[in-house]
């Protein structure tokens, strides 16, 4: 939690955050991920200062109980003083004891982007997924509670002005974004009317632009002119190495393949260097036409 400290922009973890968007459809399934086409209402996890703190805190956990459909999991929710913004235990169920920063007293507005992450730890032990190291794994915690419909409150929770500033979580403002982003061209959602920070809002904006990015890069016909031009260059020259571009090429008999990053789940396509090909991505289903 970064309170009135320094907050990091760009997309310093962006490679980990597609791996983990990989990694959820290959352990949830497309299925799955279509269940959470729905994100967390702003009503649902409203919490104002005249709300009991441990009722309330309590009913906004139940919600994102539901919202992750872990319906016999019990979170029991408390407040200490604390370093980090929350904590959970994680144990075999179904009951689970979540720590709340005593910041959050007086900040009960985030009270809701604090357990989407928190109750997100839940979700991802049961399934058993996890990435090694403590901050990719957060890395991992952030990026599921975006793409399953909870992460855009702790994108809202990012407020700064001259004098203060406040963001959870271990994405930038600009990852939170592009996760979002991502999130919003699959589902047709647009989370940018939930926004009450106008921080949060820019960042989505940026994020969209390097989600929209992900699907104008070769050999995806809709990628610009001058990416078109460079693919055409490494393909005459292939298969020798290509730095500092998605795709790759190897040969195939006497031909040439193309592998590149699915534009939705970054899971990696193989398809013939033949002229026009339509790809079919077979862990999130998204049909790629091509021009390889």
């Amino acid at each position: 939690m970064a309170n009135d400290g320094p907050v990091e922009h760009g997309y310093p973890h962006l490679e980990t955050v597609r791996d983990a968007i990989t990694a959820l459809y290959k352990r949830l399934s497309y299925d799955t991920v279509q269940t959470f086409a729905t994100s967390v209402a702003p009503a649902d996890v409203a919490f104002c200062d005249t709300d009991d703190l441990y009722l309330g805190a309590q009913r906004v956990a139940r919600e994102l109980v539901r919202h992750y459909r872990l319906p016999d999991a019990r979170l029991v929710v408390s407040f200490r003083e604390m370093r980090h913004a929350a904590n959970v235990e994680l144990t075999a169920g179904p009951e689970y004891f979540v720590e709340l920063n005593d910041r959050f007293r007086t900040h009960r507005r985030d009270i809701g982007a604090a357990l989407a992450h928190e109750v997100m730890h839940v979700y991802l032990h049961r399934l058993d997924l996890s990435f090694p190291g403590t901050r990719e794994n957060e890395i991992l915690t952030d990026t599921a509670a975006t793409y399953l419909g909870a992460g855009w409150l702790l994108l809202d929770a990012f407020r700064q002005d001259a004098a203060s500033s406040q963001k959870l979580g271990y994405l930038t403002p600009e990852e939170f974004g592009y996760v979002l982003a991502k999130r919003a061209l699959v589902f047709g959602e647009d989370p940018s009317v939930w926004f009450t920070s106008p921080q949060a809002y820019t960042a989505y904006v940026r994020g969209m632009a390097l989600a929209r990015q992900d699907e104008q890069q070769p050999p995806l016909t809709a990628a610009g002119w001058t990416g078109r031009r460079r693919y055409a260059r490494d393909r005459r020259h292939a298969p020798g190495p290509q730095p500092g571009v998605p795709y790759a090429f190897t040969p195939d008999g006497g031909g040439l393949r193309v592998s590149f990053p699915c534009p939705t789940c970054h899971q990696r396509i193989r398809v013939p260097v033949r002229g026009r090909v339509r790809a079919r991505c077979a862990l999130c289903r998204t049909v790629l036409e091509c021009d390889t």
